[in-house]
């Protein structure tokens, strides 16, 4: 009992040791693939086939690389594994290893389909650069449209904020003007006033401008007039007999303006304070005006004026 199961261990032993040449045999046994090359990557090449369309080659220092040459492509010429490139027409010999991996043997190509691999390779690269200063030239045109728009919009955001500033300038010039407005009313309504000093601002023939040399006369008046109880400013702008009644109109319209606003803005006179500015147009015209004449009545008056019931006159 105990020989014949020794003599069955001693049987499959045998048997094995048989197979195993076979098996050998079997797995490192010589194929052959065809195929065109679809990628690279160091020793290892991607070979699209009629039965893989990603089948595995691996190259090895050993692995011999041809060109096949002449009319009847049975001449040979040695080359590098590095004319093995994508787009290539090649033919494997070798042989698959215990982990499946195609080993290549040898490898041939003819001369025309190199050609042709380098001619595709050409238009790919050509393509490729092509596409890349399209992508480059793409992103600096959407950088600077982001540089346009964040400028447009900072612009937007201070045109807002300015047009803010002017509705609120507006809105206070409106005030003001409704002010003085209200002021000049009531004061009217007054019988009578006393003029408790006055100042004469002359200027130009034609002109609006105020000399600079009357801004310390009328600051000083500004500062006067804060001792009077109860003072308002009255300013009355005048033109000369010369010109048309329209245009000395709009000039001792715009004198007066332009001595309201000293008056404002340098000798900080309050709003409630100043009566409306008063375009009284021509002076009395003189029958025979001289030129000295006609100096004299080109001027705005401005007269710190106190009601004489207040006064005590």
């Amino acid at each position: 009992m105990r020989y014949s199961y020794a003599r069955k261990i001693a049987n499959l032993g045998a048997m094995t040791l048989l197979a195993l040449p076979f098996l050998s045999a079997q797995l490192f046994a010589q194929e052959k693939l065809q195929g065109m090359i679809k990628a690279r990557s160091g020793a290892t090449i991607i070979l699209d086939t009629r039965a893989e369309a990603y089948a595995n080659v691996l190259l090895e220092d050993t692995t011999k690389v041809a060109q096949n040459e002449g009319l009847l492509k049975v001449r040979k010429t040695t080359m590098s594994t590095a004319a093995l490139i994508p787009g290539l027409q090649i033919e494997v010999e070798g042989h698959r290893d215990e982990n499946g991996m195609f080993v290549a043997k040898s490898i041939t190509f003819n001369g025309n389909d190199l050609e042709r691999a380098y001619s595709i390779q050409a238009g790919l690269s050509e393509t490729e650069a092509r596409s890349k200063a399209t992508q480059e030239e793409t992103a600096r045109h959407a950088a600077e449209l982001e540089k346009q728009n964040a400028a447009l919009k900072a612009q937007n955001a201070a045109l807002q904020k300015q047009q803010g500033k002017l509705t609120e300038h507006e809105r206070k010039i409106a005030a003001n003007k409704a002010l003085i407005e209200a002021n000049t009313a009531r004061f009217g309504q007054l019988d009578d006033y006393y003029i408790y000093d006055e100042v004469a601002i002359f200027f130009a023939n034609g002109k609006t401008d105020v000399d600079s040399k009357y801004i310390p006369p009328l600051n000083a008046l500004s500062e006067k007039a804060t001792t009077v109880e109860g003072y308002m400013i009255q300013v009355k702008g005048y033109a000369s007999a010369s010109g048309s009644a329209a245009l000395n109109q709009k000039l001792s319209q715009e004198r007066a303006a332009a001595v309201s606003n000293i008056l404002l803005q340098q000798g900080r006179v309050p709003v409630s304070r100043m009566l409306a500015p008063g375009a009284m147009g021509e002076s009395e015209a003189k029958e025979t005006a001289t030129p000295a004449d006609e100096a004299e009545d080109r001027k705005v008056v401005v007269r710190v004026l106190q009601n004489k019931g207040i006064a005590g006159i």
